[in-house]
């Protein structure tokens, strides 16, 4: 069904996205389901297609073109192919994380970040839920306390997606402790520095592919300019994200239940029972031919 809401450019990239997953994601999902973790290589190729730099600035590797209808179609795309459900990351660095980078960096941070992270060499993750802390974002503990021209950083975060994967983590944390919402800040993170761990990872009931992990901090020593935005105005910075977050996972959601109804659709016209299409038994038909398939179970 042709849409309305998609041009000529969005269809031709979406040709580009389709053929994206049929080379590099459906071939290795079982290898990244069953390792739990995925390939590295995935995110290079992405960033080779120009899947996380659409509305990145040209002059950092990106398309310059701020359409959120491109997000949707990475999304759709994946669902179509049956590997959304994986929990490839994908969608974490392209809708949710990369948006705090083009919303607050510096230039001088745009030219360190940006590149690596459009390209697909740096890998994102963001680091907002603690164990006593999930939704309640206000009520966070981990903690960054200034000395001189740095932030020591301790706490620790959980259900991190690619936690594993991480080059760079934006983290939530607290520098006016006793200041609530008013007091968080947000501080990029280099997963190599000194203090820095991550733990094992989580498992759950799908995306086994996706590393969700906890992460933890001891005396992490960050350079004071990696602050992102101002200091004590994290929280404000995280509410106005988490608008296109929810709306990334309300088109995965939907597009998910798209493709639920098709392969239901599919196989209600094509299987058959008791020498008919199962998509033909339909209220009180159903209901006698379940009293049927039950009472053949047990013996009756």
């Amino acid at each position: 069904m042709k849409r309305d809401l998609f041009g000529e450019e969005h269809d031709a990239f979406r040709a580009s996205v389709r053929r994206f997953v049929e080379e590099h994601v459906a071939p290795n999902r079982g290898k990244w389901e069953q390792e739990g973790l995925v390939g590295r290589e995935l995110f290079r190729a992405a960033g080779t297609l120009g899947l996380f730099g659409m509305s990145a600035p040209e002059r950092y590797g990106g398309a310059g073109v701020a359409d959120f209808r491109y997000n949707a179609i990475l999304s759709e795309e994946l669902a179509a192919a049956d590997v959304l459900s994986v929990g490839l990351g994908l969608s974490l660095q392209a809708d949710i994380a990369l948006p705090y980078l083009l919303g607050d960096c510096t230039p001088e941070q745009c030219e360190r970040w940006l590149p690596g992270v459009i390209s697909g060499e740096t890998i994102l993750a963001l680091a907002m839920s603690e164990p006593g802390a999930g939704s309640d974002v206000a009520n966070i503990a981990t903690t960054a306390v200034r000395d001189g021209a740095e932030y020591v950083v301790n706490g620790s975060k959980t259900f991190i997606t690619n936690g594993l994967n991480a080059d760079l983590v934006v983290v939530a944390v607290k520098t006016a402790p006793t200041a609530g919402r008013k007091g968080i800040s947000l501080l990029v993170v280099e997963a190599d520095r000194p203090g820095f761990s991550r733990g094992a990872k989580l498992q759950k009931i799908g995306q086994h592919a996706a590393d969700t992990a906890e992460l933890f901090f001891a005396d992490v020593r960050v350079p004071a300019d990696h602050l992102l935005g101002e200091e004590n105005r994290g929280f404000y910075v995280m509410m106005s994200n988490l608008v296109q977050e929810r709306l990334a996972v309300a088109v995965q959601a939907t597009a998910q239940a798209r493709r639920a109804y098709e392969l239901s659709l599919a196989h209600a016209t094509t299987r058959e029972a008791f020498g008919a299409r199962i998509g033909s038994f339909q209220h009180a038909g159903t209901t006698e031919v379940m009293k049927e398939i039950i009472g053949r179970s047990i013996g009756l």
